[in-house]
């Protein structure tokens, strides 16, 4: 465990993941025999730089979670609370669950629906924060991406084509020193007109004067929104093992 401020990782799985089309939320699905949220939890449980662990599920499942939690024996939760009805009520709940920590502690919000995020990319958030009051993980766009307009005879139609070579999306786990977050946060739950997805950007749009430092992320980090987003997962992980451990059955 970390020797200067402690670190608190928040799993984040306060939607239900109505793309997916399944009659449970989706961090409960199995991969490999196991929940993805159980995946996401055990790579925070697993971290050296970790101290402590929240998570925020669905509230009619929150139960489902804590008998996955003791199974698992997961011993760095404290807690398995319910999510908000939105993405940014469920951060702000995580954020209000760490209230008797520090200002110089650090938090770390991390999508449930990211099973595969790796050790390296938790430990380079932590170390990022040494420096940084918000830490973002980003991998660069391999496709071209446009913005678009509706066109003067139907449709959309190209409006511009930035720079690829700017342009990252964005992954998680995304980190904060808290007293930023919680800055962060106050001001936009104070917002009538608040629209955020992630966490990072609401950063960036309340404490504009505060960089968002980018970490390199891993291709292998997906989110499993889709259908057939599971297969693929299960795919990436049995790659990751073997590549870990070459002679690892794959």
């Amino acid at each position: 465990m970390s020797a200067g401020p402690r670190v608190i990782a928040a799993v984040l799985a306060g939607g239900v993941g109505a793309r997916m089309g399944a009659p449970s939320p989706k961090q409960l699905l199995p991969l490999e025999g196991r929940p993805i949220i159980e995946h996401s939890i055990a790579a925070f449980e697993a971290s050296p730089e970790v101290d402590e662990i929240v998570v925020l599920m669905v509230e009619e499942y929150v139960g489902r979670v804590e008998d996955i939690v003791a199974e698992a024996g997961f011993s760095k939760v404290s807690r398995v609370l319910p999510g908000g009805a939105t993405r940014t009520d469920t951060s702000y709940a995580a954020l209000s669950a760490m209230a008797g920590a520090a200002d110089s502690d650090l938090a770390l919000l991390h999508d449930a629906a990211r099973p595969l995020v790796r050790a390296g990319t938790i430990a380079a958030c932590v170390a990022a924060l040494g420096s940084a009051g918000a830490v973002g993980v980003a991998v660069p766009s391999a496709d071209t991406v446009v913005r678009v307009a509706p066109g003067h005879t139907g449709g959309e139609v190209i409006a511009q084509t930035p720079d690829r070579s700017r342009l990252r999306r964005m992954q998680t786990p995304q980190g904060f020193r808290l007293g930023v977050a919680r800055r962060a946060y106050e001001l936009a739950m104070a917002d009538p007109s608040l629209v955020a997805t992630d966490d990072c950007g609401v950063v960036l749009r309340y404490l504009p004067e505060e960089e968002v430092r980018i970490v390199p992320g891993e291709e292998t980090n997906i989110k499993v929104t889709n259908p057939g987003d599971v297969e693929v997962a299960e795919t990436l992980l049995r790659r990751m093992r073997a590549h870990a451990d070459p002679g690892a059955p794959s």
